[in-house]
């Protein structure tokens, strides 16, 4: 868990010091700006709060790796959810008031996660784990959109070294396969996610795992 508080206290603190006219700029979620991935985050703060506080009596059906849904097909920003996600970003209208929120619910997210008992069972999506699992599993997820928010803004951060090492080794047991050692632990998770296509040298070095890529994961 500890892990997981590190990753989210430097994704909130990043969004925190974005000045405001970064809020208009692509993200590296298609379709979605900087305000609409913000605007996510909020929501995934939330759904942190929910599972936190939804037990269940029932044995584990997944853990930190397995908790995600793979697919090959990467977003387009069409989905519904995703477009309802542009509006409510919308309607935020001044980013300090998205920050705002961020911030007071993202707080409350990181202090429920160093709060509970990792052996907790939770349920969410349908499935059960263990609270620890869950939360190992949201590294990955603060991981990749830390990158997505920095994506086009050159004087932003990056995710914790850590958090990078250990969202690449779930990417490679998602994939059955470990990425060649060339590649940055970022690199890693932009080309196994999809979010930027490998070049020929890139693609060489993969080998048979560019046959499986992208991993999309959601």
């Amino acid at each position: 868990m500890n892990l997981f508080s590190t990753a989210w206290a430097a994704l909130r603190a990043e969004v925190a010091n974005l000045p405001d006219e970064a809020f208009d700029q692509p993200s590296g979620c298609a379709g979605w700006l900087v305000r609409d991935l913000v605007c996510h985050l909020v929501i995934d703060a939330q759904d942190v709060l929910i599972t936190l506080v939804t037990p269940a009596d029932a044995e584990p059906t997944r853990n930190a790796v397995t908790y995600w849904e793979v697919s090959s097909e990467v977003p387009t920003g069409d989905d519904p959810l995703d477009a309802l996600t542009v509006r409510l970003a919308a309607a935020y209208g001044d980013p300090a008031l998205l920050k705002f929120h961020l911030d007071d619910v993202g707080a409350a997210a990181g202090r429920a996660a160093e709060l509970c008992d990792p052996a907790m069972r939770v349920s969410t999506r349908g499935h059960v784990l263990t609270a620890g699992d869950y939360l190992s599993a949201y590294v990955l997820e603060w991981t990749l959109h830390h990158l997505d928010l920095t994506a086009h803004l050159t004087a932003a951060g990056q995710p914790p070294a850590e958090a990078l090492a250990r969202s690449r080794a779930m990417l490679e047991q998602i994939a059955g396969a470990e990425f060649p050692a060339a590649f940055s632990d970022a690199d890693a998770l932009l080309v196994g996610t999809g979010r930027r296509r490998a070049n020929d040298v890139e693609r060489s070095a993969l080998g048979e795992l560019a046959a499986k890529l992208p991993l999309v994961v959601g």
